[in-house]
């Protein structure tokens, strides 16, 4: 395949893909419309987490286990593609892993792609059945347990609970979401240097202390603000419900345990930088990818420097590695182009009548794999209200962002349909 159809066929599976998973919502009459079952479907493969449903409890085990599974398999295919496949177009946020670039990570991968979807498979498989086993030692049943450990290993976010997670009740069962979030917004490629032996990669890894730091920071500002603000009345419930948020927001999976649009409005903000800024690089998190945002502020860093000493030369590092100048050039291109599609989506649906919250929070949402926003569908809502062709934009944002931009949008441009 030339890297033209290697876009076609990464972009156009993903969508197929989405319509067959909405076959058996549609035809059990589980789903109000085919477009809806569809939605449904593609927010689940692209381990969005945006539902249509207005009460998940009535619906059969069978609709909710095929809910959690869409996640499960877009969380890993989500993770191969970053790993795999994206960096051989040009595409993704891996492409500093890439087989044949020397590094702490990259060099003990093999740069066959068959083995290592081997490997990472099994670091999912593995870290699943462990969520599994956790979640039924702290009080859910085995139903809830596997759907809950789908959800939360990509990142998605479907709960079998109205109320989502925050509707057990149950502390134990938060803090070990709360982790396994983390984990799954990790790099998987440290999770299986991790299990072979190489534990200093964590904390060797610059990309994974940034995403740690951006989660502390985030949580003292907001914690902050919630403890000022008499939100809970313990300093327990506090620390966990500001840490379950904000793991749950950064890693795009999309649990709630609060309505936090109660919060006070720094929280608000907070939130929806996280919501941007998403998980780490080949981890099923959605996003414009943490190693993208520490590339960028270090090119900004770069800038100002250049203002003082015009005639200096001065090298991007990240990882101990020079950034190559294609891949910054890379990089800013993928950030215009999230901020362009992104303005573009709050435009679109404000003409469309929605307030300027909900148009914000619905397109942040879908567009960084999110599932809940601000103004109406908030985490207490869902996307039932919007009207059809609403729902099948937000579809497009899903692929959109899922998809990492470029692969979805080059498809766009007259050149990638004519013959060579």
């Amino acid at each position: 395949l030339r890297v033209r159809e290697g876009f076609a066929v990464v972009a156009f599976g993903w969508l197929v893909v989405g319509l067959l998973g909405a076959v058996p919502g549609w035809l059990s009459g589980q789903m109000p419309s085919f477009t809806d079952a569809a939605f449904e479907s593609i927010s689940g493969f692209s381990t969005t987490g945006a539902s249509i449903l207005t009460d998940i409890e009535s619906r059969t085990h069978g609709t909710l286990f095929w809910r959690a599974l869409t996640h499960w398999l877009g969380g890993m295919g989500i993770v191969l593609l970053a790993v795999a496949i994206l960096p051989l177009l040009g595409v993704g946020g891996m492409q500093l892993y890439r087989a044949e670039v020397p590094g702490p990570v990259a060099e003990r991968l093999t740069p066959r792609i068959r083995e290592t979807a081997k490997r990472l498979w099994g670091v999912y498989v593995l870290l699943t059945v462990l969520e599994v086993a956790a979640l039924m030692i702290a009080g859910l049943g085995p139903f809830d347990a596997i759907c809950h450990a789908f959800a939360t290993m990509a990142t998605g976010g479907f709960s079998n609970h109205n109320a989502s997670v925050g509707g057990y009740g149950l502390p134990a069962v938060e803090w070990i979401i709360i982790v396994f979030m983390f984990l799954a917004g990790t790099n998987f490629s440290l999770h299986y240097l991790a299990l072979t032996g190489h534990w200093k990669a964590y904390p060797h890894d610059e990309e994974f202390r940034f995403y740690g730091s951006i989660i502390l920071v985030a949580a003292l500002l907001i914690g902050g603000a919630l403890f000022l603000a008499g939100t809970f009345e313990q300093a327990g419930e506090t620390v966990r419900a500001t840490l379950f948020q904000v793991v749950a927001i950064i890693t795009t999976t999309g649990f709630g345990t609060e309505d936090y649009l109660l919060w006070p409005p720094i929280a608000h903000a907070v939130l929806l930088a996280l919501m941007a800024v998403g998980g780490c690089a080949g981890s099923t998190g959605g996003g414009i990818k943490v190693m993208r945002v520490f590339i960028l502020l270090r090119h900004a860093k770069i800038e100002l420097k250049k203002m003082l000493h015009p005639r200096g030369v001065f090298t991007l590092w990240f990882n101990d590695r020079a950034v190559s100048p294609g891949l910054q050039t890379n990089v800013l291109g993928f950030f215009l182009l999230f901020v362009v599609v992104y303005v573009l989506g709050v435009v679109i649906l404000t003409l469309g009548g929605r307030d300027l919250l909900t148009s914000i929070g619905a397109t942040a949402a879908t567009l960084g794999n999110i599932g809940p926003g601000l103004g109406q569908v908030g985490p207490a809502s869902n996307y039932a209200f919007f009207g059809i062709w609403e729902k099948w934009l937000l579809v497009l944002f899903m692929l959109i962002g899922r998809l990492e931009l470029f692969t979805v949008l080059v498809l766009f441009l007259p050149g990638a349909w004519r013959r060579s």
